[in-house]
């Protein structure tokens, strides 16, 4: 086979970032003909990864999953990737350009997409250790090593200033407080993201921001960093006298474009830096290009992926002689922190002439909009959305066109009036990142042959990047199937042409009681022995309708890993051990009996946000001797592998709190002890808080409830996560039989109409009628099953047992706690772990190599062990 002619023209991209991988992966698709061969000379020494993305690299993803694109694309015989490489020299005369390795390369087309650097000020002491910025995952490593190696050899925690109150700056905080250090964001204006949002927003944002526990400190000018006796930075000071004790500093003061490249080859500047380039991405040199954050164009440079992306399709487009401008730029901007939700679109500060705004906010929830419409009231300007950013994948699409009903609407929380349903034309863009509109998501639908969210994704690349628009996405995809008259299935899967409420329905009528009785009598011909997305769901509605030991007979067989042994798998194969601790309350005695089996075990013991003790890196075949002696000191399950409830958190209230009203401690416990052990479509937790001060964060959970002078109100659909959300009102001034009626009916109702793993938050907003739906149904027994549900909550409190308690009682059920099969009494050679900070992690890859060579392993003066 003949190798394919070598194309005449070569393109040359400098830079190796998102938009160059955009720009590669453009022309590629495009030039069918392959009359360009591209080279791409990147700085950084890995392939183009996803930077918006960077501080889910703490969360535990790694630089792989990081990457762009199908890794396909870089080897393509047209492209060659050079990495870790950088170029020094462009010599515009010859068409040439020069890297630091000595390379040379001849381009007919060059494109500049070098991106920015982070801007450091010019602060006394800013070259100290322990001084970072935060820009590349080179940046993001450098940071967590000093920070966990200063933890190691500190007993306080470490105390981290982040500079900068802008989306990167409380992003890097986040970072910060993931890592276990205790940030300060200081702030040189009147707010957070000035750059975005107004003072009333950024006052919402700032007590969101405190609510995570990260300080904030506005007008804070830093003039010094000073220096530790240690010889790392130790302090800042401040323009107004003031100081901040810092072990770790963070520089996200801004950005500033890598244009000298193109400053030395003399091409035109912008007034705040950034090459020059018309609408068509040209600088005055035709046959150079520039994309990106080093591009200057329509007067400015812009920070952020979308308008690099569209200069970068502009760029292709031009490159194969096409007729493409540079539409404008989409500056919407939201907010990647977990327990954050901010969203920023289109004239939010309101300098349109005669623009007016709607606001509407709540101090207490944390939750602030505003809508800037045109001096009729009738077209969308822009908008400001902090705590409840939910709207925001379908407002954006609609910014410059008229809003259906009372704009006001679109403001109110959940359960409210309601905004009118959008029917978004189909010039409207919908993925920004991606530039993907809501009349091509419909013809990917009606004429590409789509038939699910999967194939909409991969046909058009909506929703592949930052993913903010899935869930509009996943709307219009269902919205055209129907209008098709495809019958949009709501399948468990394969195996069963039920959704899992039609099941669970199906399944307590016939009052079956094993899943070979499901499948003979609900599945479809090819269900056979079920898989991993109907096996658990089936278990989860048996634990209800029909409950019995998770390990029991045929049961054992339909759980997930974790579920599987009764414990949570942790990332090098041992457990982790979590007894039930109702309320966060727990006697002497029993945190005695807790830290002595920690020390007999060797395990790693935490303090968890929902008022528990974790314990790290058992063995599977230590569980039972731990539980034993656990359940013996009185302990239980707490239920951290479940599907099920796992905590409720709880203040101190009136017993020992001079500002509280009713007595949360005694409610929460007796909650937990109710609704324990009861699995459910997605984990449950609740919260309950003896006052409006809401210390036990009532509101991010399931179900939270806040005492009052006459009783409790009660909220519902509140969680954390990806996408989290605050609780609703749902009932006020409940006394305390009325508001447990009123949670069993609540929660028994969810488990009996959500989707597998659906969350509280999205069932409320799917269940017919939403909040007011639900509330009708658990207050006023619309439905007419309020009965039936009291009945089964009594019977699922009557029936509960410890499943660890009988599994100990078991010795068939005990026979799974091995570790090998075949040598029951052989502990997992391949748990290694090192001393670090008083207690055992896990051992690194590297480390566990090193120590089978032979060869020391020291951390922070400590040596690898295997047990």
């Amino acid at each position: 086979m003949t190798a394919p002619p070598t194309p005449a023209r070569h393109l040359v991209v400098v830079g190796g970032g998102m938009v160059a991988q955009r720009l590669v992966e453009a022309l590629r698709d495009r030039d069918a003909a392959g009359t360009w061969r591209i080279t791409v000379l990147a700085e950084e020494p890995r392939r183009p990864y996803d930077r918006v993305a960077l501080t889910s690299w703490f969360s535990g993803r790694s630089a792989e999953e990081l990457t762009l694109g199908d890794p396909q694309l870089w080897h393509d015989p047209l492209v060659t990737l050079v990495r870790g490489d950088a170029v020094v020299d462009l010599d515009r005369a010859q068409r040439t350009v020069t890297t630091a390795g000595g390379r040379t390369e001849h381009y007919d087309h060059l494109v500049l997409a070098t991106g920015s650097s982070a801007w450091v000020p010019p602060i006394e002491g800013a070259d100290l250790p322990g001084v970072f910025v935060y820009r590349r995952l080179d940046d993001v490593a450098a940071i967590r090593g000093y920070v966990e190696e200063l933890a190691s050899r500190t007993a306080g925690p470490v105390r981290g200033a982040v500079l900068g109150g802008g989306l990167l700056g409380l992003e890097a905080a986040g970072a910060l407080k993931a890592l276990g250090a205790q940030p300060t964001v200081l702030q040189f204006g009147t707010h957070l993201m000035s750059a975005q949002v107004d003072l009333g927003g950024g006052e919402a944002l700032r007590r969101l921001i405190n609510g995570l526990g990260i300080g904030v400190r506005l007008h804070a000018e830093t003039t010094r960093l000073r220096a530790h006796r240690r010889g790392g930075v130790g302090r800042l000071d401040l323009a107004d006298g003031g100081r901040v004790d810092a072990d770790v500093v963070v520089v996200a003061a801004g950005v500033r474009p890598r244009d000298e490249l193109a400053r030395a080859a003399g091409l035109p500047i912008g007034a705040r830096g950034g090459v020059v380039v018309d609408d068509t991405c040209l600088t005055d040199d035709p046959a150079v290009s520039a994309v990106g954050e080093v591009a200057c164009i329509q007067g400015a440079c812009l920070g952020l992926v979308a308008p690099g992306y569209a200069m970068a399709e502009v760029t292709a487009d031009r490159l194969l002689g096409g007729a493409a401008r540079f539409p404008g730029a989409d500056t919407a901007t939201k907010l990647k922190l977990a327990g954050v939700d901010v969203a920023s679109f289109g004239d939010a500060f309101a300098t349109t002439p005669g623009a007016l705004e709607i606001v509407w906010a709540d101090p207490v929830g944390g939750v602030y909009k505003k809508l800037v419409l045109s001096d009729d009231a009738r077209t969308l300007l822009g908008g400001v959305l902090v705590g409840d950013a939910s709207a925001y994948a379908s407002l954006r699409p609609m910014l410059g066109r008229e809003l259906p009903g009372d704009p006001g609407a679109y403001l109110l929380p959940e359960g409210g009036v309601g905004a009118p349903d959008l029917e978004l034309p189909d010039d409207a863009g919908v993925c920004s990142c991606n530039n993907v509109s809501a009349g091509a998501i419909r013809h990917a639908v009606s004429e590409g042959g789509c038939t699910d969210l999967g194939a909409v994704k991969a046909c058009t690349k909506a929703g592949t990047s930052c993913g903010s628009c899935l869930p509009l996405v996943k709307k219009l995809v269902t919205t055209e199937l129907e209008k098709l008259g495809v019958t949009v299935s709501t399948a468990l899967c394969e195996h069963f042409a039920l959704s899992r409420a039609q099941l669970y329905d199906a399944v307590l009528v016939a009052g079956l009681r094993s899943f070979s009785e499901v499948v003979a009598r609900f599945g479809t011909r090819a269900a056979g022995r079920g898989c991993d997305i109907c096996k658990p769901a089936v278990a989860s509605i048996l634990a209800t309708t029909a409950p019995a030991h998770v390990l029991e007979g045929e049961r054992a067989t339909l759980q997930d890993t974790n579920d599987h042994v009764m414990a949570n798998l942790q990332k090098d194969g041992s457990y982790s051990v979590v007894p039930r601790i109702p309320g966060g309350e727990v006697t002497p005695e029993g945190l005695i009996a807790i830290g002595q089996v920690a020390q007999e075990f060797g395990l790693y013991t935490k303090i968890t946000g929902g008022q528990r003790i974790d314990l790290f890196g058992a063995r599977i075949d230590q569980l039972p001797v731990i539980w034993r002696k656990l359940v013996d000191a009185g302990f239980e399950s707490g239920h951290a592998y479940g599907k099920s409830l796992r905590t409720v958190k709880s203040c101190v209230g009136s017993t020992w709190c001079r500002f509280g009203v009713q007595d949360s401690v005694a409610l929460a416990v007796m909650l937990e002890l109710r609704y324990r052990g009861l699995r459910s479509p997605h984990k449950i937790k609740l919260g309950v808080s003896g006052c409006a001060r809401e210390c036990a964060e009532a509101r991010g959970k399931d179900v939270g409830v806040i005492a009052t002078d006459k009783g409790w109100n009660v909220y519902v659909g509140g969680n954390g996560g990806f996408t989290p959300r605050h609780a609703k009102l749902l009932a006020e001034d409940l006394d305390t039989e009325t508001l447990v009626r009123t949670i069993d009916r609540f929660l028994l109702y969810y488990v009996r109409t959500a989707d597998r793993l659906q969350r509280t938050a999205p069932w409320i907003e799917e269940v017919e009628g939403g909040l007011e739906g639900v509330r009708a149904v658990v207050m006023d027994d619309s439905l007419g099953i309020a009965a039936d549900l009291d009945a089964q909550m009594a019977l699922h409190v009557q029936e509960y047992e410890d499943e660890w308690r009988a599994t100990l009682d078991d010795p068939e059920k005990l026979r799974r706690f091995a570790a090998f099969v075949n040598a029951p009494g052989e502990p997992d050679p391949s748990l290694a772990y090192v001393p670090e900070r008083g207690q055992a992690r896990p051992a690194t890859a590297d480390e566990k190599a090193a120590a089978l060579r032979g060869e020391p392993v020291l951390v922070a003066g400590s040596t690898l062990e295997v047990r």
